[in-house]
């Protein structure tokens, strides 16, 4: 099945749920197990360090509202450009931002969309 355009924002509307929810198996799921993302403090991690953060609850996302979303595919290979206001808990801190994401995904028919590189940037 070709990936599309409508796929990958199904799989970015997915992802912001889970992050909203605090949902592990679910990002698990949508992280690619060779993830690079790179924090808003130029910090590099790796997927097992994101859903370590999640389950131990020193990440946690109280709110995520989406201002904008662009999306582009190509290949098996697709991007979102989100600006989300977010608010919640970093590395055990509060924080309440407007933040740029930029998801690097590709596409398999076992797996769908996975993302495998990140950056996340203040607005």
């Amino acid at each position: 099945m070709p990936a599309t355009e409508a796929d990958l924002l199904a799989a970015e509307h997915r992802l912001q749920q889970a992050q909203r929810d605090g949902d592990v198996s679910v990002l698990d799921e949508l992280l690619d197990d060779r993830l690079i993302a790179i924090g808003p403090d130029g910090t590099r991690f790796r997927k097992a360090d994101d859903l370590d953060a999640y389950r131990s609850g020193s990440s946690k996302i109280d709110t995520l509202v989406e201002e904008d979303l662009e999306v582009l595919v190509a290949g098996p290979t697709g991007a979102t450009f989100a600006l989300c206001a977010v608010s919640g808990t970093f590395n055990g801190s509060p924080f309440t931002a407007r933040l740029r994401y930029a998801r690097t995904w590709t596409h398999s028919d076992k797996t769908g969309w996975r993302i495998v590189a990140a950056q996340l940037s203040p607005a």
